[in-house]
């Protein structure tokens, strides 16, 4: 099968086209013909040699997010899934068991339907950005009500952060840069700032006791903690965020792979699709071939949406 990966670790350049075994769905797999896969921050780590290579050889085969078509069912797979169908799952790379390559096995549990109405491009940037998102609003543990912000809101897991907070009867205010205002206002925030070190101070002045939950995308809840309650609590993509012991605040790591098979929560992101209340975001989309070049085009930023390779 053509697959896009790596055998040495480095810059963009270091990704091409490999030709690898067909995989066998085994028990409780299934196996997908992928039609497209999303290109997140996390592919870089994997081409740099920094995340999910340690415990596999090479070559490596990036990729958390794909969509495609049910072609093998493994025994005692009990999906509900049949062949045929089209599909979306998140992928935990491990060696060639990453979402770039035209065939990917993986647990039964990982995959539900695309949304209705949706195309697999579309859906490609739902599993893993939406995962990420509602991981980290289920850390924050906070009732009906509360008031969320957002870092990070106009990029894709920043989005569907806002928007799933949304769907939880939570208050959001978000952060966003001037041209992004609108479209972070559209996914639903009800109040959007600024982005930039003056968030918190800014977020005090609309609620001047602090949030009851940070949920921190862009990977500055060092600064952004300043907004959050004393007793408040914060999930951040970045680990290690400090805050002074005396505010009682609970800090938490989202890492993805823990809700890889939460297959009731990855239907419930189809479901809030369909509803029109999750919006996939694509930036662009791009052959397989070119990954090197969506590389590139990810990591200079400014991207609103996901790039999507499509085989």
């Amino acid at each position: 099968m053509k697959a896009v990966g790596l055998t040495e670790f480095g810059g963009p350049e270091v990704l091409r086209v490999l030709d690898l075994p067909l995989p066998e769905a085994g028990p409780g797999e299934v196996r997908i013909r992928v039609h497209a896969a999303a290109v997140n921050p996390v592919d870089t780590l994997v081409r740099r040699g920094i995340a999910f290579v340690s415990d596999a050889e090479p070559p490596y085969v990036p990729g958390m997010d794909a969509a495609g078509v049910v072609e093998q069912i493994g025994e005692g797979a009990g999906t509900g899934l049949s062949v045929g169908d089209h599909v979306m799952a998140v992928a935990v790379v491990s060696g060639t068991r990453g979402a770039y390559a035209e065939h990917l096995v993986v647990p039964a549990e990982s995959v539900v339907r695309v949304p209705a109405g949706t195309t697999g491009v579309e859906a490609a940037t739902l599993p893993m950005n939406g995962l990420t998102a509602l991981m980290a609003l289920d850390l924050l543990e906070l009732s009906t009500g509360a008031t969320v912000a957002v870092t990070g809101a106009a990029g894709a897991v920043g989005g569907y952060a806002v928007q799933l907070a949304k769907a939880d009867g939570f208050r959001v205010i978000a952060d966003a840069a001037p041209k992004d205002e609108h479209l972070v206002k559209a996914l639903g925030a009800d109040v959007v700032l600024p982005r930039g070190t003056a968030f918190p101070e800014l977020v005090r002045g609309e609620l001047p006791e602090g949030v009851d939950g940070l949920v921190d995308t862009a990977g500055v809840a060092g600064v952004a903690v300043r907004a959050v309650r004393d007793g408040g609590r914060v999930a951040s993509s970045a680990g290690g965020v400090q805050v002074p012991e005396d505010r009682g605040i609970v800090t938490r790591h989202t890492f993805v792979p823990q809700y890889a098979r939460e297959q009731a929560k990855l239907d419930r992101l189809r479901q809030l699709a369909e509803d029109g209340r999750l919006t996939p975001r694509v930036a662009r989309t791009l052959p397989a071939e070119h990954a090197a070049e969506a590389h590139r085009l990810l990591e200079a930023g400014g991207l609103r949406g996901r790039l999507v390779l499509t085989f």
